[in-house]
């Protein structure tokens, strides 16, 4: 028996490494299991949300406020019929405005959004009006800017024909001068015989002219 075993072991001789196992593909990671979430209508409900539920684009989860407020005023049944009755690309918008409604139904139950428009409009009025007095005002500015300017223009004029000289005119002879000229004559260098001369003394001045 020992000899069997010693003879097995001699013709085994040295034992060689056995070759590495393949190398196996990584297992991928497990996808993430989609869990879906009933909308915040739904959820409010407590009803179990529908593949195909009206609410669902309109009221996501994260917003269940948006919900609870629309449905205090509307009710669910109600907003359900207006979201029916209206083609999907005007759905958002009507969303958004029963939510903004049934807000200011919230915070003024007697007049809602109609007081909020309200006051928007006072206030358009308010800021119109400013707008006409202050354009009135920059028209006042502008016309004393005008006024002042032709005053300047006006001064300017008068003082440059003020500092222009100009030829004196000749003044006509004053009626004093006439009878100085009359009463003491002078007769001129040219013409000597001019007015009375010596031989004209013979006749008066006061002598009439007819007899």
């Amino acid at each position: 028996m020992k000899m069997d075993t010693v003879t097995a072991a001699a013709n085994s001789g040295p034992s060689s490494p056995s070759p590495p196992p393949p190398l196996s593909p990584s297992p991928s990671p497990p996808h993430p299991q989609v869990i879906i979430s009933p909308c915040a209508a739904c959820k409010i409900l407590r009803r179990r949300c529908a593949e195909k539920c009206v609410l669902a684009p309109y009221f996501p989860p994260t917003e269940p406020s948006k919900f609870t407020i629309a449905h205090r005023v509307f009710g669910a049944s109600n907003i359900i019929k207006f979201l029916q009755e209206l083609p999907e690309s005007q759905r958002a918008d009507a969303v958004s405005s029963m939510v903004y409604e049934a807000s200011a139904r919230i915070r003024d139950p007697v007049y809602g959004c109609a007081g909020a428009i309200c006051q928007l409009q006072k206030q358009v009025n308010e800021l119109q009006a400013q707008l006409a007095k202050a354009q009135a005002e920059v028209v006042n500015v502008q016309c004393q800017q005008a006024n002042l300017a032709a005053l300047l223009c006006m001064e300017m004029a008068k003082s440059t024909s003020s500092t222009t000289t100009s030829s004196p005119l000749q003044q006509p002879n004053s009626p004093q001068s006439v009878d100085n000229f009359i009463t003491s004559p002078q007769s001129s260098p040219e013409n000597p015989n001019c007015f009375f001369d010596d031989n004209n003394l013979g006749i008066s001045l006061w002598e009439p002219l007819w007899t």
